[in-house]
């Protein structure tokens, strides 16, 4: 395939796509400027693929498989940022469901024990079930009320905490040895 057909099917896929694919991401991450900028790498991703000249059988699952990946990428950079700010002390609405009363101040850490919190942590994230990860990480990162959530996603609000303390749970045990380990 030449050059030009190449830039001629990617242009018709971005064309016929960009507006779903939009509305999944947007559906996703918090504002329209983010949601724009995964699709961007999306697209990018597309473009890549093609001048690899890799074919691609599936293009439209092909595209919302990297836009899921994108989307998990997004919050993982965000995360870093986010989780200090809230190991920092951050107010919860819900502290009956938070997760970081077993740890420390992060003021009176030093940076090695912070970097090792926050990468057990990120990894700990990354094995919660999609749903609960999402609502955590909506809730204790972004800020987001469970109402906000609930409005975001469509799902109940009961579903929302529900999922939240799975969440919680799962972290707190799978966090406790650091806990133990680091602190006691």
């Amino acid at each position: 395939m030449t050059t030009t057909e190449q830039n001629k099917e990617i242009q018709q896929t971005i064309s016929g796509e960009r507006q779903r694919l939009l509305g999944f991401i947007r559906q996703r991450v918090p504002s329209l400027s983010d949601a724009e900028d995964v699709l961007q790498e999306v697209f990018y991703e597309l473009v890549e693929m093609y001048r690899l000249t890799k074919p691609i059988d599936q293009t439209v699952s092909w595209l919302f498989t990297v836009a899921r990946n994108k989307i998990n990428d997004f919050y993982r950079k965000k995360k870093t940022d986010a989780l200090e700010e809230v190991m920092q002390g951050m107010a919860e609405d819900e502290e009956d469901l938070s997760l970081f009363d077993i740890l420390p101040d992060s003021s009176t850490q030093d940076p090695m024990m912070q970097e090792t919190i926050l990468e057990a942590l990120s990894e700990a994230l990354e094995d919660l079930p999609s749903h609960q990860r999402l609502v955590f990480e909506m809730h204790e990162l972004e800020d987001k009320s469970f109402k906000e959530i609930s409005t975001t996603t469509g799902v109940k609000v009961n579903e929302l905490i529900a999922a939240k303390r799975q969440a919680v749970l799962f972290l707190r045990e799978r966090l406790r040895y650091l806990y133990e380990d680091l602190f006691q």
